[in-house]
């Protein structure tokens, strides 16, 4: 049996607790996923503050114990960072706009968008922030009305079948599924629920985890068919190089192709936009020591290192700047930065031709 009805999202009643990361774990934080209604809500109301570094007299009348706290704000902030606005997230987000506007009033054979290329290269960061900014954009449209559902994000399980997909969209709406449940209960459900909350936007993440060459993959992309024609939404979808996994392969895959824009992610080349990101993710630090324009003038040494893969450039950054905390040197040198090691893929990858 499917019941549906779904979470609201839970709002921290004691403003007098601390963001430090220990106690987001005695807060119970990490459950809320963005898989969930709740933590996806509290992904697009939540930015990274960035907190402010005491003067060196009020540093060193910390006590211990305050000391620990005010560190741990700023390893918490540094694991988060910021979202650099690259060229690839505006673009994924004004088509991503563009397509919902188009799709509002059709009835049928509403167009989709893909998300393709390597590991690495910002899909899912691309997908979120397109997701995010419809969310902000209909709370502001509809101020105070509950029970909108304006966006949906789910994943696509390793080996999905189509039963396994139903359940992903039904947990994220806090449906309760029992075993018993079958997939036409679990979708009818979802699809009542998604109707009724004025869904617009669905993402669908890790579609590389679909293989049309299996009965399963099949039966798994003709449930999501089956989902665009009964939900009036704009669908968005994201995995890794889905054009070489034969996603356009053969009839169903045809009918993907006729019904999607794709938009490439590739690594950055060494160009001014590279050293723009670099500063971007620079003058957010919040470290004592740390001197301006250190990182900009590393934008070649950095490219070298993460073979221009944004996603390697954001934990390089960020892993050393927790370093920098850790060790107490609170700064970011290119020594400190050969202290952080990166994926394979981001050393090995020849970046793209400058422009």
């Amino acid at each position: 049996m499917v019941t549906a009805t779904g979470p609201t999202p839970g709002q921290d009643s004691d403003p007098g607790r601390q963001h430090g990361w220990r106690n987001a774990l005695e807060r119970e934080d990490l459950h809320r996923y963005l898989t969930t209604l709740e933590g996806w809500r509290e992904f697009t109301i939540q930015d990274p503050v960035p907190p402010d570094l005491l003067p060196a007299p009020a540093l060193a009348d910390l006590g211990p114990d305050e000391r620990l706290d005010y560190d741990d704000d700023r390893l918490d902030y540094h694991t988060r960072l910021t979202v650099a606005a690259t060229s690839t997230l505006r673009t994924v987000v004004h088509a991503g706009r563009r397509l919902t506007l188009l799709n509002r009033h059709a009835i049928s054979a509403r167009r989709g968008l893909i998300l393709s290329g390597a590991a690495g290269t910002g899909k899912t960061t691309a997908l979120t922030q397109f997701g995010k900014t419809i969310e902000v954009i209909d709370r502001r449209q509809h101020p105070g009305v509950d029970g909108r559902v304006p966006v949906v994000y789910v994943t696509v399980p390793p080996a999905a079948t189509s039963r396994m997909l139903a359940v992903e969209f039904a947990r994220f709406l806090g449906l309760p599924v029992t075993n018993r449940a079958n997939i036409t209960d679990v979708i009818e459900a979802v699809c009542g629920v998604l109707i009724d909350a004025r869904v617009s936007v669905v993402c669908v993440d890790e579609l590389h985890n679909l293989s049309l060459a299996t009965r399963n993959g099949a039966e798994v992309s003709d449930t999501l068919k089956y989902f665009s024609e009964r939900i009036p939404a704009t669908f968005v979808y994201a995995g890794v190089d889905l054009e070489a996994n034969g996603l356009f392969n053969g009839t169903r895959g045809r009918q993907i192709a006729g019904r999607f824009a794709v938009i490439d992610t590739v690594p950055f080349p060494r160009t001014r936009e590279w050293t723009g990101l670099v500063s971007t993710f620079e003058d957010a630090l919040r470290l004592h020591h740390h001197k301006p324009k250190t990182l900009e003038g590393l934008a070649g040494y950095l490219h070298q290192r993460t073979g221009g893969m944004i996603g390697s450039l954001s934990h390089l950054i960020r892993g050393a700047a927790i370093d920098a905390i850790l060790d107490g040197t609170e700064k970011i040198t290119r020594k400190s930065l050969t202290g952080v090691k990166l994926d394979r893929t981001a050393q090995t990858r020849k970046p793209g031709p400058a422009a």
